[in-house]
């Protein structure tokens, strides 16, 4: 019935590529949507068309900014020999809320994984090396996931940078395994942060 309708079938189609939605969800919404005053609809159109024109990725750490360097880079109050390295920018953001880390940071925009065929070069592996190369980093925090995919990065990191003489961490294991750090709790970040070891 409801593909009598393209214009609802077409949003329906759209909303269900979003992650974790599904066509029910996806029909939800697009009800929920038909319902909202045409002003509202317009906003979202336009807060949508605005992220995809205004944000990019740092040319530094790689995080999301509307300027670049990003506010994190250019902060001259963070310690420039502390670096954070995280899978994608919802755990630098993590960690940020917690408040527990003063460094800089570098996210890799995903994690290794073989079988989906994620490989070094599909990360931002390479730039972290030339940073670290610069000689100001003394400590290298190791945030990634605890699932088999960032533990295996940890690992890969640990290797590929050990001849650098830089002192490697990781979190502290109070995440539990199998966590993703955008959905734990800020204290919890927080301990695992101020907890972490050395690789």
């Amino acid at each position: 019935m409801l593909n009598s309708i393209p214009s609802f079938t077409r949003l329906v189609s759209e909303l269900a590529k979003f992650p974790g939605i599904g066509n029910k969800t996806a029909t939800r919404l697009a009800f929920f949507l038909l319902r909202q005053p045409e002003a509202e609809t317009e906003a979202l159109a336009s807060a949508l068309l605005d992220l995809k024109r205004r944000t990019r990725f740092c040319s530094v750490c790689f995080h999301i900014t509307e300027e670049d360097p990003c506010q994190i880079c250019t902060d001259k109050g963070r310690d420039d020999t502390l670096i954070c390295v995280v899978e994608d920018p919802q755990a630098l953001l993590a960690i940020e809320r917690s408040r527990s880390f003063k460094g800089r940071y570098h996210v890799l925009h995903g994690a290794l994984s073989p079988l989906d065929g994620i490989g070094p070069a599909d990360l931002k592996v390479a730039p972290l090396i030339r940073r670290l190369e610069q000689g100001t980093i003394q400590e290298m925090l190791i945030a990634t996931n605890f699932t088999v995919e960032g533990d295996a990065t940890a690992l890969y990191l640990a290797k590929l940078t050990q001849h650098l003489g830089i002192k490697l961490t990781r979190l502290a294991y109070g995440i539990p395994m199998g966590s993703e750090l955008e959905y734990v709790d800020e204290a919890t970040v927080n301990r695992a942060v101020e907890g972490r070891r050395e690789l």
